[in-house]
């Protein structure tokens, strides 16, 4: 079997905490047997990752951080199987190392930051498969994501278990503080997305779809059905783009309008959220 996916490899990884080019091999020399490739990361020293498969990874830490130069933002999700590991000096030192070289480097995909080589010249994936081995706690890099921008921002919830990156059209001191604030209520209010055009048209048709429905069970008028729906629409906006939401450190005015008084011309181009366990 020659070609094995990277889903595929993927999954393996997962579920091993092996490497992605250990897992690729044993995926192509057990000709895609999911099974076969797991022995033979056993017979190759992966006992212990292994062995952990069946164990739930869902502790752990996020970390956020911004370039020197503030223009580029990284984050992690990096999980282990207890709150203890996860709070001991090897694996915060090595979750540090991790997004370190992921900004300093400015890996743009997980992908790109699992075969990066750390200053001990082990790649990442090997790094984590070498503290499974000493904690004997199955963990996996399981997520990172990146932005790049005029200027970023990264924001780390106290225990790290929520972190959050923004990047905005500007820079400066003035900047620098809204960008701060702003990431502190993506943090807080969960948003979808910036503004009305960044909520996935599927998303926006099963919301009309759920309100028209609730509408026709209370009874309403079917010429009405189509005003109600879209006035739920707007409501359901307002409470998931951010620019639309009541910005929480002020309570009377939106985000839009916080931004506004700061600069007419300022505006936050994207941002990305991580919670432990999602």
């Amino acid at each position: 079997m020659g070609n094995i996916t990277a889903a595929e490899v993927n999954n393996l990884r997962k579920i091993t905490g092996a490497g992605m080019m250990d897992c690729k091999k044993a995926l192509v020399e057990s000709e895609g047997d999911v099974e076969k490739a797991i022995e033979i990361l056993r017979k190759k020293g992966q006992k212990v990752a292994s062995n952990r498969a069946d164990r739930d990874a869902k502790e752990g830490k996020i970390i956020a951080k911004v370039s020197t130069d503030g223009k580029f933002a990284g984050m992690i999700m990096f999980n282990c199987e207890t709150d203890f590991v996860a709070n001991s000096e090897d694996f915060l030192k090595l979750a540090n190392e991790i997004i370190d070289l992921a900004v300093n480097k400015r890996a743009k995909s997980l992908e790109d930051l699992l075969v990066m080589t750390m200053a001990n010249g082990r790649t990442v994936e090997q790094a984590v498969t070498d503290l499974t081995g000493k904690t004997g706690e199955k963990m996996t890099l399981a997520h990172y994501t990146c932005l790049e921008g005029t200027s970023t921002f990264a924001y780390n919830h106290i225990g790290n278990r929520i972190a959050t990156i923004l990047s905005m059209n500007k820079d400066g001191e003035k900047v620098a503080t809204v960008g701060h604030e702003l990431a502190m209520q993506v943090a807080a209010m969960a948003p979808l997305a910036v503004d009305e055009a960044g909520i996935p048209q599927s998303v926006v048709d099963k919301e009309l779809e759920i309100a028209k429905d609730l509408i026709r069970q209370e009874g309403k008028p079917e010429n009405m059905v189509e005003k109600i729906a879209m006035g739920k629409l707007s409501k359901f906006f307002k409470e998931n783009t951010l620019i639309n939401q009541i910005f929480v450190r002020d309570g009377k005015q939106t985000v839009a309008e916080y931004l506004k008084s700061s600069d007419p011309e300022l505006r936050v181009i994207d941002f990305k959220r991580l919670i432990l366990g999602e």
